[in-house]
């Protein structure tokens, strides 16, 4: 995680409280930024309507309605639920300026945010998203 947030957050857990609940994967992804490999997320193509939940602290995150294709590797949204539902932080590492989406409820690493790259959605932001961070809860 980024160095230096000292932000409060609603779930708040050890690493050890986490690593009990999550897979070593998420756990990865999710409490210490990584990112799993490209095209190999069980969201990546998925059409289901539904809502997108962190898969720390089940949040709901994002709509089905606002997943696009991107073709990047991760599934990629044009917008959160809600603006409150996320966190930006920016992010230097890889010598490179990016912006970090957190789940605003429990603090977990979801991906990236993205501007200007010309998809022609709505927003012109691609949130590209860990499918390890996320959970589908289909619309009934």
């Amino acid at each position: 995680m980024t160095e230096g947030n000292t932000r409060q957050y609603t779930v708040q857990k050890s690493d050890e409280q986490w690593r009990a609940e999550l897979s070593p994967a998420e756990f990865q992804v999710l409490r210490k930024a990584g990112t799993e490999r490209p095209f190999t997320g069980e969201y990546t193509d998925t059409k289901t309507v539904g809502v997108y939940k962190c898969r720390a602290c089940d949040a709901e995150l994002f709509r089905s309605e606002t997943k696009f294709d991107s073709h990047c590797g991760w599934p990629s949204f044009f917008a959160p639920l809600a603006e409150d539902r996320v966190e930006y932080i920016e992010d230097h590492d890889l010598g490179m300026k990016r912006v970090e989406v957190r789940c605003a409820n429990c603090g977990s690493h979801l991906g990236h945010v993205f501007e200007g790259e010309g998809y022609g959605t709505p927003t012109d932001l691609r949130y590209c998203i860990n499918s390890v961070s996320l959970s589908l809860a289909p619309a009934e």
